[in-house]
């Protein structure tokens, strides 16, 4: 009788259990990170009676997390690739959408500048298209002005995000610790749900940072970035922070703490939502801004030259039409000489737009790529005579370097921002070419005058004409004076001016040069601006500024595809594997419902053992007392 009563109560408080469990799994089914609950089962030792053996009832052994480590693992790198991908794929369609927007991009104010150069070329001595042109030219240069503003508030942002991220990163890495120290605390009887709370801080940290676990015997988890970095050992949390970028404190680098102060951190040691924002930054954001700011400085550079080689309606060299900003230098914060660097745009055809390091070591300079620290040609000495000569850009060197100091040169990055018209004169336009040159009609040889160009105003300004005389072939003299060798190909130069000759000149041919009068309506100057849009000038002369900017956004919008398909696919993988531990782990209520019904039908059998028992325990009792 006792044996009937013990296993039909075994067997009605382990399906109460059950049926507990079952409601827990229901109540948590839409739960973040929650793991199925399932009750374990074990029957009790029986004993014999005779040669019969009869059961002891059941008992429960365990509450069983159903989980799959291996389902975990693959799921935090997931989501550590996923939160990446998700930063890359979304600010790099913002800048897509900058460059190639209409209404933000430069593709339409530059149509129409080149438009309005178009109508000077027709009518040069008109007042109102000279005006069109320099409105036109304000309107592209606010245009480019607003770009590189855009692009710097989205730099601006990044580093916001990056502040938030760590902030929020550094919070779930002690609560992973506070968790990790309660579950080594329980031991062997540590519940599911401070497991399950663990695993889900552990997947919003991979989200953020990446992550790696490991598992130690005392069950606790340590977790650490995608790079190696620990962010939890045991119940122990290191905090990462951010730090002010040594060339450049408007920007934040990221760190980890320790005991002698902040330890900078490659970008590369972190995934997640940090990892995307830092490899956005330095992959897709510098480059185009530096890019932009390249054919920037192409643009009013070769504008200017070309400019300056005119004369403008009132018979003036011209002036230069648009002014930028320097290139930046930055010294590092360690830096223990003296030296100030200035630097200045020399060829633009030359400029590639990296940013650059500076280093002085051993006597003497050296450059290297700041994003790979692949070695740049560097020249000169850095005297104002004979400066350093880096990818197109002028340094100078003041004061007294010390070894291993180093200095960040930003050629380009910025300097459609400083883009300004410096003009205001719609007369200074210098749209005439500054000699008007003839050949004598006794000349012999088939040589005739091409372009014209002011080398230099101040030599210029006292010019009223000249006249060259060819000895031979080889030999030609200016106003009778020393012979001057002649290499064909090359112009002709004299004190302010230069003049190229098309075919070849013989023995006695002379060429007369005439300054180029005040309201003239000559347009040989205006169409060398005009067609500067398609001349080639980046790329040392192989690659033309509309074709530059055709490239650029081609190759940010490639950028901003090639990040939206990864995400996608990434999207994909991200979904099965999260399918997978819902397999494992979700709660089905279907199953669940079955296995309500199930236990309960289990429990009123085992309740109605008890009352069979006391039923018969009962009926004995009567039968004794009779």
């Amino acid at each position: 009788m006792g044996d009937m009563l013990s296993t039909g109560s075994s067997a009605l408080l382990a399906f109460q259990r059950a049926l507990s469990t079952v409601g827990n799994n229901v109540a948590n089914a839409a739960t973040p990170g929650y793991s199925r609950q399932r009750v374990e089962l074990t029957s009790r030792p029986g004993q014999g009676v005779g040669t019969q053996h009869i059961g002891g009832g059941v008992d429960v052994t365990r509450l069983q997390r159903l989980a799959d480590g291996l389902v975990f693992a693959r799921q935090v790198d997931s989501s550590g690739e996923l939160g990446r991908l998700q930063q890359m794929s979304s600010l790099s369609a913002r800048i897509d959408g900058l460059v190639s927007d209409p209404a933000t991009g430069l593709s339409a104010p530059w149509s129409a500048f080149f438009a309005a150069t178009e109508g000077v070329v027709a009518d040069p001595t008109s007042a109102v298209t000279r005006g069109q042109v320099l409105s036109s030219g304000e309107q592209l240069a606010s245009r480019w002005r607003s770009l590189d503003g855009e692009l710097s508030r989205i730099e601006d942002e990044v580093d916001e995000r990056i502040t938030a991220r760590v902030a929020e990163a550094n919070r779930l890495a002690s609560e992973i610790a506070a968790l990790n120290k309660n579950i080594t605390a329980a031991g062997s009887n540590a519940t599911p749900d401070l497991l399950d709370q663990r695993a889900l801080r552990i997947d919003k940290l991979a989200s953020l940072v990446g992550a790696d676990t490991i598992e130690q015997d005392d069950g606790a988890m340590n977790v650490f970035t995608a790079g190696g970095q620990a962010l939890v050992l045991g119940n122990r949390a290191m905090a990462l922070s951010t730090v002010n970028d040594p060339y450049r404190p408007d920007r934040v680098q990221l760190a980890v703490e320790s005991g002698a102060g902040p330890v900078r951190l490659p970008a590369t040691s972190v995934s997640g939502e940090v990892g995307g924002l830092l490899e956005f930054r330095g992959r897709v954001l510098d480059p185009a801004r530096a890019e932009i700011g390249r054919i920037a400085v192409a643009f009013a550079e070769t504008f200017n030259a070309t400019q300056n080689a005119g004369v403008d309606y009132n018979g003036q060299p011209g002036a230069d039409f648009f002014s930028l900003p320097a290139p930046r230098i930055d010294r590092h914060a360690d830096n223990t000489g003296s030296a100030t660097l200035s630097a200045s745009f020399g060829d633009p055809g030359a400029l590639k737009g990296h940013d650059l390091v500076l280093r002085f070591d051993g006597g003497s300079w050296s450059a290297a790529r700041a994003d790979s620290g692949e070695p740049v040609a560097l020249g000169g000495t850095g005297s104002a005579a004979d400066p350093l000569l880096i990818d197109g850009v002028e340094v100078v060197v003041g004061g007294t370097p010390a070894n291993g100091d180093r200095f960040s040169l930003r050629p380009t990055a910025g300097a459609a921002g400083g883009l300004q018209v410096a003009l205001q004169d719609p007369l200074g336009i210098a749209a005439a070419r500054p000699l008007q040159a003839s050949a004598d009609t006794a000349n012999l040889g088939d040589a005739s005058t091409g372009a014209a160009r002011v080398t230099g105003p101040d030599a210029f300004a006292s010019f009223t004409g000249a006249t060259i005389e060819f000895i031979d072939a080889g030999q030609y003299t200016i106003n009778g004076g020393s012979p001057v060798t002649y290499t064909p190909g090359s112009p002709i130069t004299g004190a302010g001016w230069s003049l190229a000759l098309q075919g070849t000149p013989a023995a006695g041919d002379s060429f007369s040069l005439q300054r180029t009068p005040p309201r003239s309506s000559d347009n040989g100057n205006m169409r060398e601006l005009a067609a500067l849009d398609e001349r080639g000038v980046l790329s040392g002369g192989t690659v033309g500024l509309t074709a530059g900017l055709a490239n650029l956004t081609g190759r940010i919008g490639s950028e901003a595809r090639h990040a939206d398909l990864t995400l996608d696919a990434q999207g994909a993988i991200h979904q099965q594997v999260i399918a997978e531990r819902e397999s494992v782990s979700g709660v089905n209520l279907d199953e669940e419902a079955a296995n309500l019904l199930r236990y309960q039908q289990a429990y009123q059998a085992a309740a109605q053992i008890i009352s069979t028992a006391d039923t018969i325990f009962q009926t004995l009792l009567g039968a004794v007392r009779r």
